[in-house]
């Protein structure tokens, strides 16, 4: 006959709490978990016992670990639709996400033979780069960089520096529409910049988006980059 009263094993006890504490909202998906020293620590263990506990976690789904890094509770991919129209509030509401745009820098600069390919204008031409951190309820998803025509877009820098909303920004330089032209999808690993933006480690892979956005005239007012953290975001393709 099996016994009543034998005890629930220390690591099933210690992936019970972590469950509990995950359902009542004390972390939240994209949260770090506290370190193995720590839990450690708390369950008063050794970090051997805490390993197998937040392993049986690792399984279920619920926490994802990264090398290097520490124990994160896993957050449900938000689908992102790459369209005809591309437009980054719009999607992340449509989703069910509260979106965030923060804006890491902007600055004038010289076109690249490249970029300058993509925006139809010569190499050296002058062009605004706004440069941020996309978030969804909170957790960073993308960093991203846009490129506009300076000499297309008169009153483009200006308005950047008044709005961080790209949409509201060509608006208010004479755009008030436009729609994707291309784009180009790349897997790629995350740089040392990228995975402190993005909470990941430094080779994790990453998702790269590069776009061309064009106005009513068919003329490039906007080249992107965005570099999406692989596990957090599906990318959807519509026609």
């Amino acid at each position: 006959m099996r016994d009543g009263s034998a005890k629930t094993p220390i690591w099933k006890a210690i992936a019970n709490a972590l469950r509990s504490d995950v359902a009542e909202g004390r972390y939240s998906p994209g949260d770090k978990l506290p370190t193995e020293g720590a839990l450690a620590d708390r369950f008063g263990v050794n970090r051997h016992t805490v390993r197998h506990g937040i392993s049986v976690l690792v399984k279920e789904g619920l926490v994802r670990t990264r090398r290097g890094a520490g124990a994160f509770v896993a957050a449900t991919p938000t689908d992102y639709p790459i369209g005809n129209r591309v437009r980054f509030h719009e999607n992340l509401i449509a989703a069910g996400r509260r979106p965030e745009k923060r804006v890491l820098a902007l600055d004038e600069r010289a076109a690249t033979i490249g970029e300058a390919r993509a925006l139809q204008i010569q190499a050296g031409d002058p062009v605004f780069a706004y440069h941020g951190l996309s978030l969804a309820d909170g957790q960073p998803i993308a960093v991203f960089e846009s490129l506009f025509p300076i000499l297309r877009l008169p009153g483009i820098a200006a308005a950047l520096k008044d709005t961080s909303s790209v949409t509201q920004a060509l608006s208010i330089a004479g755009v008030d529409d436009y729609t994707r032209a291309s784009t180009r999808l790349t897997a790629v690993r995350a740089t040392a910049t990228h995975a402190l933006l993005l909470h990941v480690s430094e080779g994790d892979p990453l998702l790269r988006s590069s776009g061309v956005n064009q106005c009513e005239r068919g003329q490039p007012v906007e080249y992107g980059r965005t570099w999406f953290a692989g596990d957090r975001v599906t990318l959807t393709l519509e026609a």
